[in-house]
């Protein structure tokens, strides 16, 4: 009898899963992860998991990744100070070469190797290859809801362009491209760029149908400190909203800026999800319900299965 349920429920979750595969087979599919998923060897395992199934139905995923625990482990180490402003790192010399240590050596290195455990054709790049991201310093800037007075980042890239057909030759040739968000300028000077700015950028250029952000939070909460507050979808109305009225914590300032960007700059959908809930990310592609947080142009544009899901 129990044979039989397992068989039921497995015949029944390809059944549903089926038009989803259909609908995005050969869509691309940009995910961010931060450095605090590849802190852990299971939480690693269980997302690259879930992106190797999406690669064997046929959807073209890039991962972009970030690093920002170990940064902050290693700088620790070595006596280097950690200075974060509005959610961002500031960057000097030492910092960079911390930066460059971990994202283009640890982190994604790490990332590939386990990969290769599952048997996932990825490569690793970052923004510097082949001219991916082409940025300049950034200049001092007034931070939100910050008071010094304007603030140097240090070795902080804003982005110029992306030359989306470095990655897109990976893609063509059935890899995963696993993106180091360190980049540039003209000059060979390497800056490092904010992970979610990275992903957005690059989801823009490709044309992606998806932008993906993960983290530790469920999704985007109405209340920062109520975890049941979860905001199934939104629009970029919303999303303004929840930015005037204080809803949304330092760390996710970049992140709404990056999924501004993403959203208009042509990706139809943004979902920000916890890699702390099993299977987030197959659920939030696989099912109307998800998991997280759904982010679109406009909210009437979204399926009445959508908005019921998410009441």
């Amino acid at each position: 009898m129990q044979n039989t349920h397992q068989r039921d429920v497995v015949v029944s979750a390809l059944k549903h899963a089926a038009p989803y595969i259909r609908l995005y087979k050969k869509k691309i599919f940009v995910l961010k992860a931060g450095g605090e998923v590849f802190a852990s060897d299971a939480a690693t395992h269980h997302l690259l998991e879930q992106v190797a199934l999406l690669h064997q139905v046929g959807i073209r995923v890039v991962l972009v990744h970030g690093g920002g625990p170990q940064s902050t482990e290693l700088a620790q180490a070595l006596g280097v100070p950690t200075r974060m402003v509005g959610g961002r790192r500031v960057t000097d010399k030492q910092t960079l070469d911390v930066s460059t240590m971990v994202l283009n050596g640890q982190v994604n290195t790490r990332i590939l190797a386990a990969c290769r455990e599952l048997h996932l054709p990825a490569v690793g790049i970052s923004g510097v290859d082949g001219g991916l991201i082409k940025a300049h310093k950034r200049p001092p800037v007034t931070v939100e809801g910050h008071d010094g007075g304007p603030v140097d980042f240090g070795f902080v890239g804003d982005i110029d362009s992306v030359d989306p057909d470095v990655v897109r030759a990976q893609l063509d040739n059935g890899l995963v491209p696993v993106v180091s968000p360190l980049s540039a300028d003209d000059s060979g000077t390497v800056l490092n760029i904010n992970a979610d700015t990275v992903a957005a950028a690059l989801a823009t250029a490709l044309g992606a149908s998806k932008l993906i952000l993960t983290m530790g939070a469920p999704g985007i909460l109405e209340d920062r400190n109520d975890p049941s507050s979860l905001v199934s979808y939104l629009d970029l109305d919303d999303l303004q909203e929840l930015r005037r009225n204080g809803s949304l914590a330092e760390g996710m300032l970049p992140k709404a800026r990056a999924i501004e960007a993403a959203v208009r700059g042509g990706v139809p959908r943004v979902h920000l999800i916890s890699y702390k809930v099993r299977d987030s990310l197959l659920l939030e592609i696989f099912t109307n319900e998800g998991t997280g947080t759904l982010v679109v142009e406009d909210t009437d544009t979204l399926t009445p299965e959508e908005q019921e899901a998410g009441a």
